[in-house]
């Protein structure tokens, strides 16, 4: 050993926190739920933009969808119209569309949940996307949001991760979550969830307000970075890493052209800075490198 290299016992080295995707026996599958919703629960819409790039990316099949006229006011929530691929006009509905995936080379089946924030009888809706989880055996529930905050666009994106399961909050290092105000219909499928049963995990990435509008592609990173290290997978983001650097620079020049949206920026990045400080440990370093031995090693022939 290295002089300068302190020997590390068991004693000093912190335990890892658990995975959330448990070992099961030889043979078993495991099944997640992925859930995210237009609307409300969805700045610049990364949470359903995120759950459609893993759908296609691991060819999802409808497996399960819900009647729209039960659960959406169409004045408020509209149709429209849209042309095919053959040129004819079709009316498009507002609705909850239930996919089924198998992630390659694993044991883990993905169930996404995609559509648009219910206006009607949250209660009974939340009940019948539980009446599918048991029907597709679901086995833990990841739900995925975005809201507007007082970010900075030049820094790493925050998602933060939550849980109200005591036992999954304990097994895996995680925080309850603090808010209280008004929640969307990921707040109460998470709270429907648990009751049921399920363990059930929160995200939410912070988009900087100051550029909300859609598409958000680094925020969108964010939470497929964070998907990758809970399912323990790895995920070929190459496309969508040009995209947000693309992103970045375009806000660049944006806040370049207003002095006042410039200073704001670097307030933001000044605050998150300092804050960031006594985190400069190397954790997210280390969690950065562990992410790309997994793509590198998928790599190899």
């Amino acid at each position: 050993m290295n002089s300068f290299e302190p020997e590390i016992t068991e004693e000093d080295a912190a335990p890892e926190p658990e995975r959330l995707l448990q070992p099961v026996p030889e043979g078993r599958r495991v099944t997640v739920m992925l859930a995210a919703f237009e609307g409300w629960n969805d700045a610049g819409e990364a949470a359903s933009d995120a759950l459609r790039y893993l759908n296609k990316l691991w060819g999802g099949k409808k497996v399960g969808t819900i009647d729209a006229d039960e659960y959406y006011d169409f004045q408020f929530t509209r149709p429209t119209i849209r042309r095919t691929a053959s040129g004819e006009r079709k009316i498009s509905w507002p609705s909850t569309r239930i996919f089924k995936a198998s992630v390659p080379e694993t044991n883990v089946d993905v169930i996404f949940v995609q559509g648009t924030e219910p206006s009607y009888k949250w209660r009974a809706y939340t009940a019948e996307l539980l009446v599918h989880a048991e029907a597709l055996k679901v086995d833990y529930v990841i739900l995925v949001g975005a809201l507007l905050a007082d970010v900075p666009h030049s820094r790493p994106i925050p998602v933060s991760t939550s849980t109200d399961d005591t036992a999954l909050r304990e097994r895996m290092d995680l925080e309850a979550s603090q808010y209280e105000g008004p929640v969307g219909i990921v707040g109460v499928l998470g709270e429907v969830a648990l009751l049921a049963g399920l363990p059930t995990i929160s995200l939410w990435a912070a988009v900087p307000h100051y550029v909300a509008q859609a598409p958000s592609p680094k925020a969108q990173l964010a939470l497929l970075n964070r998907i990758e290290e809970l399912l323990q997978v790895p995920l070929d983001t190459r496309d969508l890493v040009e995209d947000a650097d693309a992103w970045e620079r375009g806000v660049d020049e944006l806040a370049t052209e207003d002095p006042e949206i410039a200073a704001y920026v670097r307030q933001l990045e000044e605050a998150k800075d300092t804050a960031d400080l006594p985190e400069a440990s190397g954790e997210s370093i280390a969690r950065e490198f562990e992410r790309y031995l997994k793509r590198r090693g998928k790599d190899k022939p």
